[in-house]
């Protein structure tokens, strides 16, 4: 079984972005309050598949290609900086994502795939944003304060524009040092 997720890989020069923009929250927000997603690990999560055969993955990446050949790669920009799920019980820091509606369609086509092979539909909105950390729980409300005050300080509101051209299927294998990320399948906007 291979542990995979279907994204969309950040250029280099946009992950650099997003560390440089947010060293200093990560400084202040030491990994014991903080799990900090490594840079060249931030990507756009389209579907968290979860353990799949390689079989299965190879059918969901050929039907994709099928119906990605309809869409014609696209713009996003990046920047803006926010926490799932609000400022009083911050889980999640990401950086956020401006994308033209085809990439909400995507998406619904691939939870629509992937459902069609026995996968669990998300069922809350999808809402296009680039994963940067995950608070540790429990915390205290002093901790809590602590984010909430440093979350103010970071600026990182235009950090560039990416242009999209591919979906990636990524192998996911958990290691001490953190995850590392395999491609499987890049399945291309062709239209």
């Amino acid at each position: 079984m291979i542990r995979a997720f279907i994204a969309i890989e950040l250029p280099a020069a946009i992950q650099e972005g997003i560390d440089r923009e947010t060293a200093q929250i990560r400084l202040t927000l030491k990994t014991t309050l903080v799990r900090w997603v490594a840079k060249q690990n931030v990507h756009l999560t389209l579907k968290f598949l979860g353990d799949v055969s390689a079989s299965t993955l190879e059918q969901i990446a050929a039907q994709l290609a099928q119906q990605m050949k309809s869409f014609s790669p696209f713009e996003m920009s990046v920047g803006g900086l926010g926490v799932f799920p609000n400022h009083n019980k911050p889980r999640v820091i990401w950086i956020g994502l401006k994308a033209p509606e085809d990439l909400t369609i995507i998406a619904e086509i691939i939870e629509t795939t992937a459902s069609s092979y026995g996968f669990i539909r998300e069922t809350r909105p999808f809402s296009p944003h680039l994963t940067i950390g995950r608070v540790r729980q429990p915390i205290s409300e002093i901790e809590n304060r602590l984010i909430r005050s440093s979350l103010e300080f970071v600026k990182a509101n235009q950090l560039g524009r990416m242009s999209v051209h591919e979906l990636i299927i990524f192998r996911s294998d958990l290691k001490p040092s953190g995850a590392v990320y395999t491609k499987l399948h890049a399945i291309p906007l062709q239209s």
